[in-house]
């Protein structure tokens, strides 16, 4: 445990000092979230009784999202993984005495954190003091917050444990390009990551709800926006434990698998 913490210190250390790149993700979030406010505004100005969500709950979503987009965004990659595998760096990787799958799901995990970090309250601030209707507001309670936060956790290692699964694909594929586009927009808006998942068709959405894309960024965002609540979000909750466990079990079962014929270099 304690070579893995030190791996989450070093990558953390190492990200959380990009902070110009941060400034400029935060100023791209901001133009970013006030589009999508806009675009849904002109829709709930016209008929607001016809969407599932209120407009204060559209505004939490969003303004949520753009805040933890490095937490919950599956478009997110480790090029340094996709570049070890490529090159035959994979053979140092190996020789070192700690379980690879820990390693990197460490690493991700902490890439995602420094950024989030950095990103994070900035973008809190002002959606905070922000006049009119576009102003986020805080969850009904504080035990509704505190489920948004078990959630948020649960979806970060969601998020990293699928990332895992296209990450060890790379080991079949002479180019991960394609697995990777694929997986970042079908995964995205999946996982509410385009439009929330209480707009999708009542039949679609069904499926939708059991599926791994659901634990990600859709039931966080959806907790602290008051959206599902009490023993909906317990359920979803449960959800979110059942595909950490069950993605990572296949992940490190298919790393195993995968370890086992690695060549380099044709040696």
């Amino acid at each position: 445990m304690k070579a893995y913490l030190a791996v989450f210190r070093i990558r953390f250390a190492h990200t959380i000092q990009y902070r110009a790149a941060a400034l400029a993700g935060v100023v791209t979030q901001y133009a970013w979230g006030f589009m999508e406010l806009l675009m849904f505004s002109a829709f709930y100005r016209v008929n607001p009784e016809a969407f599932p969500m209120t407009f204060q709950q559209i505004v939490n979503y969003i303004w949520i999202q753009q805040a933890f987009l490095a937490l919950f965004m599956t478009w997110f990659w480790e090029n340094e993984i996709f570049e070890t595998i490529n090159t035959g760096a994979i053979a140092y990787e190996m020789a070192r005495p700690l379980d690879l799958y820990g390693r990197w799901f460490c690493q991700s995990v902490a890439t995602r954190t420094a950024r989030c970090l950095l990103r994070a309250l900035p973008i809190l601030l002002v959606a905070f003091i922000i006049p009119g209707p576009l102003r986020m507001t805080l969850p009904p309670d504080a035990g509704q917050f505190l489920l948004f936060l078990l959630s948020a956790v649960l979806s970060l290692g969601v998020v990293v444990a699928f990332s895992m699964l296209v990450y060890i694909s790379t080991f079949y594929t002479l180019s991960a390009v394609g697995m990777r586009v694929m997986a970042a927009v079908v995964v995205d808006f999946l996982a509410g990551g385009t439009v929330p998942l209480p707009f999708f068709p009542p039949a679609i959405r069904t499926v939708v709800e059991l599926t791994p894309f659901a634990a990600m960024q859709n039931m966080p965002l959806r907790i602290y926006s008051g959206n599902i609540a009490g023993t909906d979000a317990a359920l979803g909750i449960g959800l979110q434990l059942f595909w950490l466990a069950a993605l990572v079990f296949c992940g490190w079962r298919w790393m195993q698998k995968a370890l086992q014929k690695v060549i380099v270099q044709g040696g």
